[in-house]
């Protein structure tokens, strides 16, 4: 490292340090219903182990627990790989808003800021900017590897317990797909905007389970389409 090259260090390494700071009130909620993923995949006979390393390398809350529940519920690892798929496809519209920041960036950044890019510390990112704050692709990451060790940690911790558990439901451990996802669907409401699309989303899954045959993975699967377009169409990010 030459002489010109430690203010950048130093603005890199304080920039992420700012996101990591920031980001830990939000990680507390991830913290819980990573908890109540872990007592999830421990029931789809997932080891901590196991758990850890999904979180690593999907980290993606929503999708990960729609994904196991489906396979608790019995449906193919295919079908439940679709699901959860389906029900993040908004990440698409949250990572396509992030071309400034990648832009001109080497190609292991730009992979970095979009495995790391959440509902959490993308709306922490602009709301710094919008208090006129200096928040761009570094407060990002700094933020998303507050939350993924959060999320990884508490998922692990939520498996390791529930498997010494000798009877979960005994203790409630069976609501916790339901507990967790109402957690998420709670952090991921940014106002009004967010309405139709949820309730064309909605929509389609009780009119496709009403009138079609097909399995509720598959519902589900059309509902997250179905909602990631009426948001395109509308332009939300």
């Amino acid at each position: 490292m030459t002489l010109q090259d430690l203010p950048q260090s130093s603005t890199v390494r304080s920039r992420l340090a700012a996101g990591l700071r920031d980001i830990l009130p939000l990680a507390i909620g991830v913290g819980v219903y990573g908890l109540a993923f872990g007592l999830l995949a421990a029931q789809a006979r997932m080891s901590g182990l196991q758990t850890g390393i999904m979180g690593t390398i999907v980290f993606a809350g929503s999708s990960q627990i729609i994904a196991v529940e489906r396979l608790v519920a019995g449906a193919g690892a295919g079908a439940a790989l679709l699901a959860g798929l389906a029900l993040n496809l908004r990440l698409l519209l949250i990572t396509a808003s992030l071309r400034d920041e990648f832009a001109g960036r080497p190609w292991w950044q730009v992979l970095l800021g979009v495995h790391l890019a959440t509902d959490e510390n993308w709306a922490l990112m602009h709301a710094m900017r919008a208090r006129g704050g200096c928040a761009g692709y570094w407060y990002l990451v700094g933020g998303g590897l507050g939350l993924v060790a959060v999320w990884v940690l508490s998922t692990v911790a939520g498996a390791t317990f529930a498997a010494v558990v000798p009877e979960p439901k005994s203790l409630g451990m069976d609501f916790a797909f339901t507990a967790a996802f109402i957690a998420i669907l709670r952090s991921l409401w940014s106002g009004n905007a967010m309405l139709l699309p949820w309730a064309g989303s909605i929509l389609i899954v009780l009119l496709a389970d009403r009138f079609t045959p097909l399995d509720p993975t598959w519902t589900l699967i059309l509902g997250g389409l179905g909602g990631a377009a009426i948001a395109g169409v509308m332009g939300n990010d």
